[in-house]
């Protein structure tokens, strides 16, 4: 596994498997986020296995679905329900990207743009397509 720290409270990787999941329980982790689709990975990773997995850890499982390029109003509202209370929280999908602007687009206007666009690319994640998003969901909330 490839963790990326986003927060104090929230690490994103790639796809993991059922077996990553005690690992991840064993880390400290309590929350286990899936936004990868099940079209996007076989049986036996797909969101009902890894439910079992995180129940039989002890973690709160979430699976919340991201198809590029669809991000709806209830996908950043789970994700932010997902990622609040009772952590630290851990998401994946194929490689973390769609993790990471779940997380920053619900950082829009409680952080800078910059500071969100700069801890994404520490972590890997070149998010500059998402700043005018960022930008609108500021402006909203603000």
């Amino acid at each position: 596994m490839d963790l990326r720290q986003l927060s104090p409270d929230l690490a994103v990787s790639g796809q993991i498997t059922p077996q990553d999941v005690s690992a991840l329980a064993e880390a400290g982790f309590k929350v286990l986020i899936n936004n990868r689709p099940d079209a996007e990975v076989g049986a036996d990773e797909n969101s009902a296995v890894m439910a079992e997995a995180a129940r039989a850890a002890g973690m709160t499982y979430y699976y919340l679905p991201f198809v590029p390029g669809q991000i709806t109003p209830e996908l950043l509202t789970g994700f932010a329900d997902a990622t609040t209370g009772r952590g630290p929280h851990f998401a994946y999908c194929r490689s973390g990207n769609r993790c990471t602007v779940l997380w920053a687009l619900n950082q829009a206007g409680k952080r800078p743009e910059a500071e969100i666009l700069e801890i994404a690319a520490k972590a890997g994640y070149d998010l500059t397509a998402i700043r005018p998003m960022l930008a609108s969901l500021a402006t909203r909330k603000g």
